[in-house]
């Protein structure tokens, strides 16, 4: 039942009308203080802006809790979701995804959801 209602959030959510402004909606709570917090949004600003992405993003604190609602509201909307792993591994995505660590941020905790590729 869980999964279906989040399907319907999810369909209603990508016929809502695109952000036109580059935002990140953030989900959980952050470990980090203020500063860092601060320096790594700075960092996946610049770097959505520099791939020419000018719209909504996601950003997970991995804390453990189950994020399939925001996960696919954000596929339905095409829009990029990114973890911060706060444990020793990134919290398990729905089936078909998997997080890919972006090894360009110097913490190595930042991870992009991307679409599984069977057969690899």
């Amino acid at each position: 039942m869980k999964k279906y209602l989040n399907l319907v959030t999810a369909l209603i959510a990508s016929l809502k009308p695109k952000s036109k402004i580059p935002i990140i909606d953030t989900y959980g709570q952050s470990t980090l203080n203020q500063d860092e917090q601060q320096a790594l949004m700075e960092w996946l600003f610049a770097s959505l802006m520099g791939a020419g992405y000018f719209s909504k993003a996601h950003l997970i604190w991995d804390d453990g809790k189950d994020r399939e609602r925001e996960i696919f509201t954000a596929l339905m909307r095409n829009e990029p979701i990114f973890l911060y792993r706060q444990g020793a591994r990134p919290t398990p995505t729905v089936e078909g995804y998997g997080w890919r660590l972006i090894g360009e941020h110097p913490s190595l905790r930042v991870y992009e959801l991307q679409v599984e590729v069977e057969g690899e």
